[in-house]
């Protein structure tokens, strides 16, 4: 019996992934079109990453926090769109037994690491709104670049240890994904070995990882709008309004396409509904995040006319 299911294991040495529902006759309009949302969030997330490290005037903790949460939106859709683009192309849906665990990994990592990311930076604008005159010396480097290796390290340990969980199951005769990418909870379904420990530790694991952070950025804005409402001000509202506008609506398009998918019921379509919402979080948000706080933000307006006019790219006065 053990014998069997070693070679059953070793049998699968690679995954289908279906894609997309998208008919064949729409192919290239939607390759097109992912093409080049994807350029535009590799180009975006570059910008700022750029114009952050070139503009010493956005040499501060919130811009720290913002080239960190920009690198990781550049990665987390690289972690899926140029495999989904050459599936389109190729119409070679298959990738390796490894190839799937590692992108499960960064996958799970650049996910954990963009929630983390917004928490540091909603206790950033707490600590800049509620405590203005101390905050240089609360927000100091020591604890922007601690927040951030936290970050890191806690996400290195979350998703490897949903990786080193998923490599012990064996996976027997289907190897069919219908997904774009390795999602977690389709290869489960794909195993025939024992999944309790697993489902164990995505519920736990996953609750503690969405809810905590979420818990968190809410008690923030909560202290932010009490310290508002305690000298209510034209001035002061627009203040918060400027300063936490742009983070409340990434916060806003990452929890509410997350929760919705992970916490709303399933209807009879879930696999469908499952595929819209993660492209909705792994393309649509990294793509829109540059906009919303490039629009949205004079001083990073003000930035890249500079490095454009030191550049000579365009004609200032």
């Amino acid at each position: 019996m053990q014998g069997t299911t070693e070679r059953n294991q070793t049998a699968i040495s690679q995954f289908l992934l279906l894609g997309l529902p998208i008919p064949l006759e729409y192919q290239h309009l939607f390759y097109a079109l992912f093409l080049a949302m994807y350029l535009t969030t590799v180009l975006g997330n570059l910008i700022i990453i750029i114009l952050i490290h070139l503009d010493s005037h956005l040499h501060t903790p919130m811009y720290s926090f913002l080239s960190n949460l920009s690198f990781s939106d550049l990665c987390f859709s690289s972690v899926t769109m140029p495999k989904l683009l050459q599936n389109m192309q190729s119409q070679d849906p298959s990738i390796p037994y490894a190839g799937c665990l590692a992108q499960m990994y960064f996958f799970l990592f650049f996910a954990d690491l963009e929630s983390f990311l917004l928490v540091a930076m909603a206790y950033d604008r707490y600590v800049a709104i509620c405590f203005p005159l101390h905050y240089m010396s609360i927000m100091s480097p020591k604890l922007c670049v601690s927040l951030v290796l936290l970050s890191w390290v806690l996400t290195t340990f979350h998703a490897m240890l949903h990786t080193l969980l998923m490599a012990r199951l064996s996976f027997c005769e289907d190897n069919v994904i219908p997904h774009f990418f390795c999602d977690m909870s389709a290869l489960l379904k794909l195993s025939c070995s024992d999944t309790h420990v697993n489902e164990l530790v995505i519920f736990v694991m996953g609750s503690l990882i969405l809810v905590i952070p979420f818990v968190l950025i809410l008690v923030s804005y909560a202290r932010i709008v009490s310290s508002i409402l305690k000298v209510p001000s034209a001035r002061g509202i627009h203040k918060a309004f400027s300063t936490c506008g742009s983070h409340l609506s990434v916060v806003s398009l990452f929890y509410g396409t997350v929760i919705g998918l992970y916490l709303c019921p399933s209807s009879d379509n879930s696999t469908v509904k499952d595929t819209v919402m993660a492209m909705m979080y792994t393309v649509v948000t990294p793509m829109l995040n540059p906009f919303i706080y490039s629009l949205r933000n004079r001083d990073m307006k003000g930035a890249l006319i500079s490095v454009l006019c030191k550049k000579k790219i365009l004609f200032c006065l």
